[in-house]
């Protein structure tokens, strides 16, 4: 029996200190990192998706970053596919892969697979689908799912409308629901030999108190800017994942001189929030995670922590 490739992922909510953990982890035991964030693979929003630095890519090698424009689909399917193939070929140079981020749907994707529907594709449906939501509202496209599949409804937001449109399409052309598939897929062994790290704050308030100052971070490190010039490359008028992405649309309104700064500032932190909230349930929920308390730990004891629960 072909022995799994090992991997070493660090998740959690945003702004909980993954990419600080997963960049020490690297640089003390060898390891490269491979980013688990859904917005971090597009060019030019660097400062919105608090994108690594030069030197800390510089440090470490750092893949699936900036692998994608803002106006092209990216998938979950499009992620393991890179992400499978970056693993691989780290473990195979004797390197250890470490995944870090905190999009969990890919991160779920990648560990448990799934077909995603494969073969059930029909470009002029979705773009049928798409144009119905624009035309309609997205709550209309939403509507349509809920009556094929009522659980993968429950599952995918509204606005998330690739998705909700997705899902439709492979109730259309397959005659089975998505989250049959989905099931079918949990029930799977895993692909991976994994080892996860989730970072926890017990105590909500020290993450806002986090998430507060990172915002408060971009804002003077030129997010403004950052999001003016992806406008005016009409990044945000189409139904591409990157416009879904929090910390851009936020500021629109400010940029359009709609409200002043203090006003969108605040928008963007209760939207970050509530982004954390939805992390920290989908990764509470995963038995492949195992929490680490963070709250009253210094960097060097979570750490030390960390590579206890990684390497022991």
């Amino acid at each position: 029996m072909t022995q799994k490739p090992r991997i070493y992922a660090v998740v959690g909510p945003t702004a909980s200190g993954k990419s600080a953990l997963a960049l020490e982890i690297a640089k003390r035991y060898g390891g490269e990192i491979v980013s688990c964030d859904s917005m971090q693979l597009y060019r030019r929003m660097n400062v919105g998706t608090a994108k690594p630095t030069a030197d800390e890519m510089a440090a470490v090698p750092h893949h699936l970053i900036d692998v994608a424009e803002p106006t092209e689909s990216f998938s979950a399917a499009d992620y393991v596919t890179l992400a499978d193939k970056a693993i691989r070929d780290i473990d195979s140079r004797g390197k250890l892969p470490i995944i870090c981020g905190g999009t969990g749907l890919y991160l779920d994707a990648l560990v448990r697979g799934s077909d995603f529907g494969e073969g059930l594709t029909d470009e002029s449906l979705r773009e049928e689908l798409l144009e119905f939501a624009r035309k309609n509202g997205a709550e209309a496209l939403h509507s349509q799912l809920r009556e094929l599949d009522p659980e993968s409804a429950e599952a995918i937001h509204p606005n998330n409308v690739k998705r909700v449109a997705r899902a439709i399409e492979i109730c259309r052309l397959g005659g089975q629901k998505k989250s049959e598939l989905d099931r079918r897929s949990q029930e799977s062994e895993d692909r991976f030999d994994v080892r996860c790290v989730g970072l926890f704050y017990p105590d909500r308030a020290r993450l806002y108190e986090r998430i507060d100052a990172r915002v408060d971070s971009m804002l003077a490190d030129e997010l403004v800017e950052e999001t003016r010039a992806l406008m005016r490359e009409g990044v945000f008028d189409k139904n591409s994942t990157a416009a879904q992405a929090i910390g851009y649309k936020e500021l629109m309104g400010y940029i359009r001189g709609e409200e002043s700064l203090a006003e969108a500032s605040e928008r963007l932190k209760m939207a970050t929030r509530r982004y954390a909230k939805r992390q920290i349930t989908w990764f509470s929920a995963k038995k492949y995670v195992t929490r680490l308390d963070v709250s009253e730990k210094t960097f060097e004891e979570i750490v030390n922590n960390a590579s206890e629960l990684f390497f022991s």
